[in-house]
């Protein structure tokens, strides 16, 4: 399906003529990718320093949340998830090595049931999927990354986070510079 199917012929015109920002935008965040490469100790701590300030802010909502509901009989539960909302992000700032850790942790776990699931639903739908080899593929290798990552816990959680944010923003950039691109060629 071209991108003219999935929008407006508005819309594509629109976006054909400011085709520059994409490129730019797209030259700015891979600048950030690479930036956030070259000293991934500090782009963990970033990302935990965001992790927390959004634990902070969802916490406070919950909080809020909790008065609001009073009458329903939960109350003390809704208060006591915001304040344990706060407490874990107010962590992140005061103890980002520690914080950076335990979500490494996490993304470990969470890569190994993922890929479990994948080669499971690839082996379940082996009679209905042509592609289910694929399925199971993509699970055997996300299931080696989480390991890869637990095997090396905690020394490398000082970097893992700042591996992710970085090829992150990279293929983010290199996504918006050909589009952009792409845009300008009327593709």
């Amino acid at each position: 399906m071209a991108t003219s199917d999935q929008m407006p012929q508005g819309n594509l015109a629109e976006m054909r003529s400011k085709w520059g920002w994409f490129v730019a935008l797209g030259v700015l965040v891979l600048a950030l990718g690479i930036i956030a490469a070259g000293n991934l100790l500090a782009a963990t701590v970033v990302s935990v320093f965001f992790v927390g300030s959004l634990m902070i802010v969802a916490g406070v909502i919950e909080i809020i949340h909790a008065f609001g509901v009073k009458s329903w009989g939960s109350f003390f539960w809704w208060l006591l998830g915001g304040v344990l909302y706060v407490v874990a992000g107010w962590l992140a700032f005061v103890n980002p090595v520690l914080t950076s850790a335990i979500l490494t942790l996490l993304l470990a776990a969470s890569l190994v049931a993922s890929g479990l699931m994948r080669i499971w639903m690839g082996i379940k739908g082996k009679s209905a999927l042509a592609s289910w080899g694929w399925i199971v593929a993509a699970g055997v290798v996300t299931v080696l990354a989480g390991l890869v990552i637990a095997a090396g816990w905690p020394v490398n959680s000082l970097i893992i986070l700042g591996i992710f944010l970085a090829v992150d923003l990279m293929f983010q950039g290199i996504t918006y510079i050909a589009f952009g691109l792409g845009l300008r060629k009327g593709a």
